[in-house]
């Protein structure tokens, strides 16, 4: 799979993204820590985004190829593969977002819990 340009720009904005937090928690600039953070998710979605076009371009160019082989009709085997590339990355992509939120509730949780704990100090 080649990389292409969602996927470079992707794993520059995660690297930049990392320098910038290192800086800001060096400095003690919170605001700039985050923003790397953020610029590291952003950057993976980026990735990740290049990694689906890569699939779905390969998945496409294999359904020719396959169809080709068969004598199928073209359209209706690469409809099919690409119905099924389809419903397979927007299931990664739920579980990815639920994970993400669970993860996102225990923090925001504990985080809850230990400004109780200041307060009854």
């Amino acid at each position: 799979m080649s990389l292409n340009k969602e996927t470079v720009s992707g794993k520059f904005d995660q690297v930049a993204g990392k320098v910038k937090e290192k800086i800001g928690e060096a400095t003690g600039n919170q605001n700039l820590a985050n923003a790397g953070v953020a610029d590291q998710i952003k950057g993976a979605a980026k990735e990740t985004w290049g990694k689906v076009k890569d699939t779905a371009n390969a998945v496409n160019e294999n359904a020719r190829a396959q169809a080709d082989v068969k004598g199928e009709s073209l359209s209706q085997r690469a409809e099919e593969k690409a119905h099924d590339l389809r419903e397979k990355i927007t299931t990664a992509a739920h579980n990815a977002k639920e994970r993400i939120d669970e993860k996102l509730d225990h923090v925001k949780h504990d985080q809850q819990a230990e400004r109780e704990n200041t307060r009854r100090s």
